[in-house]
């Protein structure tokens, strides 16, 4: 009886394990043959030889939007994620990257200090004194 089950249930586990271990998504952000990390070796190999963030950044996000097999189009923020994570899974890979990701979002922070800037500003309110501002 327990031979007779493990006969039916061994070649399943065996099956799935296959299977599981197959599945792309284990080896995403290991692999540097994918999009993030190709578009990780071009940020880095770029800014390592001595050019700025924006032209790194911009041939680096033109390949990860060619690149990706996604249906819709890899945003921006989202290529920034993918880069980030490619370098930290495999620091040794890209080495001397680390120093360079924070300038990956620098840009998004800028864009939200100008935005609740402009808001401040549209609102009225900015150059109000307190007494001003609630004189009824």
């Amino acid at each position: 009886m327990l031979r007779f089950t493990l006969a039916r249930v061994l070649p399943v586990v065996a099956l799935t394990a296959a299977v599981v271990g197959a599945l792309p998504a284990g080896q995403a952000a290991t692999n540097p043959s994918d999009a993030a990390g190709k578009g990780a070796q071009v940020y880095c190999f770029m800014r390592n030889s001595g050019n700025n963030h924006e032209v790194s950044w911009l041939a680096a996000y033109a390949l990860i939007k060619r690149q990706s097999a996604s249906l819709f189009k890899t945003s921006p923020e989202h290529a920034a994620v993918m880069i980030t994570e490619a370098v930290v899974q495999n620091p040794g890979t890209y080495p001397d990257c680390g120093k360079y990701l924070g300038d990956l979002y620098a840009g998004s922070a800028q864009e939200q200090q100008k935005q609740q800037q402009r808001e401040a500003t549209s609102s009225g309110e900015a150059g109000a004194t307190r007494s001003e501002r609630y004189a009824y």
